[in-house]
């Protein structure tokens, strides 16, 4: 029977159930879309093109691993756990002999890949330029469509896809920015690959002696692909292979596990990507629920009357909560289908704004299957019913004749159990912001950060009647004197304090969540500029529009008097968590680089020593003279003694080493930035390092600047990552503000009949707005500030986040004006009936 009445009230209320259905529509979609990321990094295929002709590939192990064996009652469980490396790891080349003599392989392919940038005007158009051996063409395989092989080191092969957009043609010099000093190339011949699977990269071959200079591993290889003998299967070759392997960490690939050995970035894009999508989707979920409860709340108050009538005919609790279960669930399934739907080509567009944006590299596939489909329809199923729940409590457990009195009244005050568990969520939320002021690393703070906005954000939406009445008792005199509107908003944010309530949460929410998702990066980034900024002693600094600096540039400004310190950077581990590490020439440190030393020397800086800054000192229990094990960019095992700790590792990295140790373990060992102590004037300078192309003399305060953008630029995903689940709340605001005042139309019906205007009317609803807005400011902002404060002073040090007052006006403006067009517009349709027919009209 509940079914039944529920359906028919589904039908003849659309107009109530209409803000519901938005909400929900739109959390459907939002974790649909979530969903699709996460399901993207868990199983996205990375398809091979390289080594599209290799059906078996042979790879080094590009993780560290850690075992830990524990012994508790008689049993042993044995736990193993894996991380991926920043770098290439590279292969034995002598190996290539043990293959060779495996049964069913035909030819044995070692391949070298190195950074090999071609300097011309038109660029590589988004594709990655790689070089490699001509040896190893035949692993797509590649053939020369004009042309001859390249054969002496300054002999070069290109593809057809750079030889079209450069116009290049045998015979045409091309310079080259590879691992060493640029370098120009006579043009012998072009090649294609067979089909069309090549599409984000480009290719340069080099002969085999050249290759290997540039490659700069001797002994090593990248990879070694195995064509298997005619009749050999694939499943039989790798079988034989990984015999062969037997006692080596050496990894065998074939079919799509192929892609990950070509495409590093595409395999450690799928980690992030896990982490965005799962950041997205829980907070997503969090916001959901608060909102949806909101709108449920809303909806259940706007049936008040009905209910208790219902109740007053002898309908029991148990069936009052079945009914709104059931059009909970009704509702919820027409929004979970439909937003599930749309959710679908969301996840798509936000995939290829990820990979606009960088943060996702085009190799890694975007994955679409059932699982994000009905993990949102069943979240948004749960939501509804358990929204539906929480709404109904109240009037599902009072007696008959309290619900009829307050159907015509509003409760003086909410119930003591709402209270308490406001109070409770309040609390849980001061802790969290009390934690947050001890954490010290990025990967630990950002959850805890936006966790505890929405927790307060719900102690608000629980206090809200008591805020409401507070915030109408303190402006009450204020809003008096603006005239018959003022006195009309002051007596219903007293006497409708739980309505205002769901008005003033998901302002709230949006006001304290836009502020912390905008202020978070840029607290974190001015503090890391500073240090940077206070630490850097160069008179100049080298700056590279391309791949990086070469050594060279900095030996031919490196004299008695002038110092050159280059400065490359990558990621470490130590056992399995990661660190920022560069390396920097110890040779005039003191003179270029000053990165407040607390304990030690930087003149003990060598090959075998460190640098750390107090972070990791204080992580790793370490102190000048203690050892430290690492595991460098490309999985080569560091033993290395601690010879100072330094204050300044938000500007400078958690580990410092010396340069040419780091250099010889990373993709690309040029110098991201060399600083550079001399009398020389700029232009000196400029002259002396002309020849190398795309290198640039700048002051330091420029070259912060540079390093400004590129956090700007990782802002950037952040920022959009967010932004939607901003935009979702921003719909709830609207959809909520329409709800509430579209309830009204009795009340403005019975105001116009006994005497008031339309424009005092509406001047009533704007003052309304106005009142609810400054009190969400209020709140959000409180939230933000608290938040924000303890992420500060966890992360900096400094009780001082970065808050730009022209981007914080205009999130408060924004907010305001969704809350006036939110009024505004229901109030207008509201009034268009005639008063009359309204208040006769039956309910």
């Amino acid at each position: 029977m509940m079914l039944r009445y529920a359906l028919r009230t589904v039908r003849h209320r659309t107009g109530g159930f209409l803000g519901a259905f938005l909400a929900l529509m739109c959390a459907a979609a939002l974790i649909t879309a979530c969903g699709t990321l996460l399901e993207t990094g868990l199983r996205g295929t990375i398809g091979t093109e390289r080594y599209a002709a290799a059906p078996v590939v042979v790879s080094a192990d590009q993780n560290v691993h850690r075992t830990t064996v524990k012994h508790k009652k008689g049993k042993t469980k044995t736990k193993h756990k894996a991380k991926p490396i920043a770098e290439r790891a590279w292969l034995r080349e002598n190996l290539t002999t043990r293959l060779s003599r495996v049964p069913g392989a035909d030819r044995v392919i070692p391949e070298l890949t190195f950074l090999a940038e071609p300097l011309i005007p038109t660029g590589t158009g988004g594709r990655t330029a790689y070089g490699h051996a001509w040896d190893s063409a035949a692993l797509t395989p590649y053939a020369l469509t004009t042309g001859t092989p390249p054969r002496a080191q300054d002999d070069l092969v290109v593809d057809r896809y750079l030889a079209d957009r450069a116009r290049l043609k045998p015979g045409d010099r091309l310079t080259v920015q590879s691992t060493q000093s640029p370098r120009t190339y006579r043009i012998t011949g072009i090649a294609a690959p067979t089909g069309d699977g090549i599409r984000h990269q480009t290719s340069l071959f080099f002969s085999t002696a050249e290759a290997r200079r540039l490659a700069a591993h001797p002994g090593q290889v990248t990879a070694i692909g195995i064509v298997p003998a005619e009749g050999t299967h694939t499943a039989d070759l790798k079988a034989a292979v990984a015999k062969a392997l037997r006692g080596t960490t050496a990894q065998v690939s074939t079919g799509d596990e192929r892609g990950p050995v070509e495409f590093l970035d595409a395999a450690a894009a799928r980690i992030k990507l896990v982490s965005m999508g799962g950041a997205m989707g829980g907070t997503s979920l969090l916001v959901a629920v608060l909102v949806v409860v909101g709108t449920f709340a809303l909806s259940v108050q706007q049936r008040h009357r009905e209910l208790a009538l219902l109740r007053a005919i002898a309908a029991t609790s148990g069936q009052i909560r079945k009914l709104l279960g059931r059009e909970a669930l009704l509702v919820g399934a027409a929004a979970g289908v439909t937003g599930a739907l749309a959710g679908l080509p969301l996840g798509s567009w936000l995939h290829g704004r990820f990979v606009a944006l960088g943060a996702v590299p085009a190799t890694l596939q975007h994955t679409v299957s059932v699982f994000p489909l009905f993990a949102a329809v069943a979240a948004t199923l749960i939501g509804a019913w358990a929204a539906a729940r929480i709404s109904s409590r109240r009037i599902a457990r009072i007696r008959p004749a309290e619900a009829l009195a307050e159907a015509a009244a509003e409760r003086g005050r909410p119930a003591w159990g709402r209270i308490l568990a406001g109070l409770v969520l309040l609390a849980g939320g001061a802790v969290l912001v009390a934690v947050l002021s001890f954490l010290r690393t990025e990967p630990a703070s950002t959850p805890v950060t936006f966790l505890a906005v929405v927790v307060l954000a719900s102690s608000v939406a629980l206090l809200g009647p008591l805020l409401v009445r507070a915030a109408a008792a303190v402006m009450g005199a204020a809003l008096r004197r603006t005239g018959p509107g003022g006195r009309l908003a002051t007596a219903n944010l007293r006497g409708n304090a739980t309505r205002m309530a769901s008005v003033v949460t998901p302002l709230t929410l949006l006001i304290g969540m836009t502020c912390t998702v905008l202020f978070v990066q840029p607290t974190l980034g001015h503090a890391a500029r500073a240090q940077a900024r206070e630490g850097i002693r160069a008179d100049w600094v080298l700056a590279a529009e391309g791949p990086g600096v070469p050594a060279q540039a900095a030996r031919q400004l490196r004299t008695d008097r002038d110092v050159a310190t280059e400065v490359v950077r990558t990621t470490v581990r130590v056992g399995l968590d990661k660190y920022a590490a560069q390396g920097v020439t110890p040779a005039g440190l003191a003179r270029t680089w000053d990165p407040d030393v607390t304990e030690g020397s930087l003149a003990e800086l060598t090959h075998d020593t460190v640098a750390v800054s107090e972070l990791a000192a204080d992580q790793l229990h370490l102190k000048p003279g203690s050892t430290l094990k690492l595991t460098l960019g490309d999985g080569t095992p560091a033993t290395l003694t601690v010879a100072a700790v330094y204050a300044k590792g938000l500007g400078f990295g958690d580990l410092t080493m010396a340069h040419d140790l780091v250099a010889r373990h990373v993709d690309n060992p040029l110098a991201a930035t060399v600083l550079v102590s001399t009398a020389r004037s700029q232009e000196e300078l400029a002259a002396a390092v002309r020849k190398f192309p795309g290198v640039r003399v700048v002051p330091p305060a420029t070259a912060n600047s540079l390093q400004a953008e590129r956090l700007q630029a990782n802002a950037e995903v952040n920022y959009f990552a967010m932004g939607l689940v901003l935009a979702f709340t921003a719909i709830a605001v609207v959809n909520t503000l329409a709800m509430s005042v579209s309830e009204r139309v009795r009340e403005f019906a019975l105001l116009r009949l006994a005497g008031a205007t339309r424009r005092q009317v509406l001047r009533m609803l704007r003052t309304e707005a106005l009142s609810v807005l400054l009190l969400a400011t209020t709140l959000g902002s409180g939230i933000a500030l608290a938040v924000l404060t303890a992420f500060s002073i966890g992360m900096t040090g400094s009780a001082a986040p970065a808050v730009t007052p022209l981007v914080y006006v205009t999130v408060v403006a924004a907010a305001g004006l969704l809350a006036l067009v939110g009024t505004a517009l229901p109030g207008r349709v509201a009034l268009k009936a005639r008063p009359v027919t309204v208040a006769t009209a039956r309910e």
